[in-house]
C-alpha cells in the first residue's frame, strides 16, 4: 500500500512539474450541466451540429465512464464535489437541505442571513418546481457552509489578485459552489426577473449588468412558446410527445409548443427555466460578463464557472426518455455552441481550458420502464406511520411520531431529545428504526448513522457511497437508499417524472469532457471519478489541489508529451 501511494504521488508531481512547463491559458472554462446523464450525448448524438458538443469531443478528452461516487447525486453536492475534488463527507455539502437541530428547521445549503442578496429586493424564492428554495429561512446566500477550498479557490490563491474568478447559473447553489470562496457568483432570481449576487461578493449591482438588463433579453421570451425544433420524425420520441407520467405544469402543458406566457404572468420567468430558455438566458449573461470583466485579456488565468439549469428542470418534469429532454439536448448543443463561439472570438478556444461535467444523471420513470419490463416504483414518505412495522414501534416506544423528527432527502432525523427523556439508546433506536425501514417495498437499505461512526458497516459499493457522504454536523441518523429505479416523485405536492439522489448507475454516471492547449483528443473508457475534476485542473495550471481534495489528475486531460503523444493511453 505505501509502495503504491507513493508512486501515485510521485506520478503527480511529474504530472505538475509537465503542466508548468506550459504556459497557463489566460481563460479557464467550467460548465456544469445539470442532470446531464453520462449516457445523453451519445444517446441523443444525431441532434448534434458544429461547434457544440462536437468541438468538444473533436478536439477534447471524453471520459465516457465517469461517476460521483457519494451517495446523495443531488445539486449542490454534484456541483461542489466538482468543484472541490473531495466527497461531501469533507466539504460538508451533504444534500439541498439538512436539518438544524438547533432552530428546528430545514437549512437550505447556501443560505446564510449575514449577506443579503444584491440586485434583488425580495427574498430569492423558486416557484412550484424548486421546493428546496422555496424552504429556505433566509435570502441571504454565501459559500461559507463549503468547508474546503474549491479549484477557483486555488487559482486566485497561485495566480493572484489579477485572476478573476466567477460562477454564473440559473440556480444559486450552482453558481456559489462553483465560484467559491474567493469569485463572485450570480444566479437567476425568479421573482426578480433578473440575475442577482449577494453582499458576501459585492456591495453595489454593478452597471455593466443593468446595461445587460436593458437589451430586454429575459423580456423577449414574452408572448413566446418553446417550440419543437425539427420535424418530429428527426426524433427517437417524435412520437411519443404526450407520456402519461409527464408532468402538467400549470400553464406549461405536457405537449409542443410550452407557452411562456406574457411578462406579467406570476410565473412567466419560473416557465422560461423549466425549458431551455433557461440555458440562453444564462449564457447570454456568461458572454456580456466576458465582455464586461474582461476575461481572458492579459497573462494572468482568469476562471468562468457556467452551471446550466434547463436540463435538469425539463428532465424533473417530462423524464428524460421523452421528447422534451431530447428537444431539450438539441438546444443545450446550440447553446453551448454559441458560447464556445463567444469564448472563441474574444479569447480563443485555442487558449482556453474548457471542463464539463455534470451534477447528477437521472432514473426513468417507472411508467417508461414498465414499458421496457422493468419494474420500478416511487416512494411515498408520508405512510410510513401507517405500516404495521411502525405502528408496533409506537406501542413499544410511545408514539412514534415523537422519534422520527424529519426526513430531508436522503436523511431521517431522530428526535434526540425525546429518545433520551425516555431514557432509551439511540444507537438502539437507530438501528431498530432502520430494520424497519428496511422491510418496506421499494427501501433498499437503511443504514444507521452509528453505525458509520463506529465503523460497523459492511464495506460494498452502496456502504462506500454512503460514507463517502457522511458528516457528522449534517447527516441525519438513518440514510435511507431506495431500490433500483424507485425515488420519491413528490415535490411539495407537485408530482414530477424523475427524481435524482441516489448512489445507482443511472445517477452516478455523468460525462466528463477535457478540452484545451496540448491535449490529445481521445475517448476514455476506464472507470473516473468526479472528485478527479479539480486536481485536473489544478494540475493542469500548476497550482496545488483544493484543501480537501482525495482525486488524482486525469492524466489523459493533461498537455501531450514533447513528441505530441498523449501521458497516459486511452483505455
Amino acid at each position: 500500500m505505501r509502495t503504491s501511494y507513493c508512486a501515485a504521488l510521485l506520478g503527480t508531481l511529474q504530472i505538475a512539474v509537465a503542466a508548468q512547463a506550459q504556459e497557463a491559458p489566460p481563460l479557464v472554462l467550467q460548465i456544469t450541466v445539470d442532470q446531464f446523464r453520462g449516457d445523453l450525448i451519445d444517446r441523443y448524438g444525431r441532434h448534434l451540429g458544429d461547434g457544440g458538443f462536437r468541438y468538444l469531443l473533436d478536439h477534447g478528452v471524453h471520459f465516457a465512464n465517469a461517476h460521483h461516487r457519494h451517495a446523495n447525486t443531488e445539486t449542490i453536492v454534484g456541483h461542489t464535489t466538482l468543484a472541490t475534488g473531495t466527497d461531501p463527507a469533507i466539504h460538508g455539502m451533504v444534500a439541498n437541505l439538512w436539518f438544524d437541530r438547533v432552530a428546528g428547521t430545514q437549512f437550505y445549503n447556501v443560505q446564510d442571513p449575514d449577506f443579503p442578496l444584491v440586485g434583488a429586493a425580495g427574498v430569492d424564492a423558486s416557484a412550484e418546481i424548486d421546493p428546496t428554495q422555496r424552504a429556505a429561512t433566509t435570502d441571504g446566500r454565501s459559500p461559507r457552509n463549503i468547508l474546503t477550498s474549491t479549484v477557483a479557490d486555488e487559482i486566485a490563491l497561485h495566480f493572484g489578485p489579477a485572476s478573476k474568478v466567477f460562477g454564473v447559473s440559473v440556480k444559486d447553489r450552482g453558481a456559489i459552489s462553483m465560484a467559491g470562496h474567493a469569485g463572485t457568483a450570480y444566479w437567476f432570481s425568479k421573482s426578480e426577473g433578473r440575475f442577482v449576487s449577494s453582499t458576501f461578493y459585492l456591495d453595489a449591482y454593478p452597471e455593466w449588468i443593468a446595461e445587460w438588463e436593458a437589451k430586454g433579453t429575459v423580456a423577449g421570451y414574452a408572448g413566446q412558446s418553446w417550440e419543437l425544433s425539427a420535424a418530429p420524425e428527426t426524433y427517437m420520441f417524435g412520437t411519443s410527445d404526450d407520456q402519461p407520467w409527464e408532468t402538467d405544469f400549470p400553464g406549461f402543458g405536457r405537449t409542443f409548443p410550452h407557452a411562456w406566457g406574457e411578462a406579467d404572468n406570476r410565473y412567466f420567468t419560473t416557465l422560461l427555466t423549466l425549458s431551455p430558455a433557461g440555458d440562453e438566458i444564462t449564457v447570454d449573461f456568461a458572454k456580456s460578463l466576458i465582455d464586461a470583466e474582461g476575461l481572458g485579456q492579459d497573462a494572468v488565468p482568469d476562471f468562468l464557472a457556467v452551471s446550466l439549469s434547463s436540463t435538469d428542470y425539463v428532465g424533473h418534469l417530462f423524464g428524460p426518455s421523452s421528447l422534451e429532454a431530447e428537444d431539450n439536448f438539441a438546444r443545450l448543443d446550440r447553446t453551448l455552441a454559441n458560447l464556445l463561439a463567444h469564448v472563441d472570438e474574444r479569447v480563443g478556444l485555442d487558449r482556453t481550458l474548457i471542463v464539463l461535467s455534470a451534477d447528477h444523471g437521472a432514473p426513468e420513470h417507472p411508467g417508461y420502464l414498465a414499458t421496457l419490463g422493468i419494474e420500478a416504483g416511487t416512494f411515498d414518505f408520508e405512510r410510513v406511520d401507517t405500516e404495521p412495522g411502525f405502528v408496533r414501534l409506537r406501542a413499544e416506544f410511545g408514539e412514534s411520531r415523537d422519534l422520527i423528527l424529519n426526513y430531508s432527502n436522503p436523511y431521517l432525523y431522530l428526535n434526540t431529545a425525546a429518545i433520551a427523556a425516555r431514557g432509551l439508546d439511540k444507537a438502539e433506536v437507530e438501528r431498530v428504526v432502520a430494520d424497519e425501514l428496511e422491510k418496506l417495498p421499494g427501501i433498499a437499505y437503511a443504514i444507521p448513522s452509528s453505525a458509520l461512526r463506529e465503523g460497523a458497516v459492511p464495506r460494498g459499493k452502496i456502504q462506500d457511497a454512503v460514507l463517502a457522504n457522511f458528516n457528522p454536523d449534517r447527516s441525519g441518523d438513518i440514510y435511507v437508499v431506495f431500490d433500483p429505479h424507485w425515488f420519491i416523485a413528490d415535490f411539495d405536492g407537485l408530482t414530477v417524472a424523475s427524481a435524482h439522489g441516489s448512489p445507482w448507475t443511472y445517477d452516478s454516471h455523468v460525462p466528463i469532457l477535457v478540452a484545451g492547449p496540448g491535449i490529445a483528443p481521445a475517448r476514455v473508457s476506464r472507470r473516473v471519478e468526479t472528485v478527479d475534476v479539480a486536481p485536473t485542473i489544478a494540475a493542469y495550471l500548476g497550482a496545488k489541489p483544493p484543501s480537501g481534495a482525495l482525486g488524482l489528475p486525469l492524466t489523459e486531460a493533461l498537455p501531450a508529451s514533447g513528441d505530441g503523444t498523449a501521458k497516459a493511453t486511452a483505455e
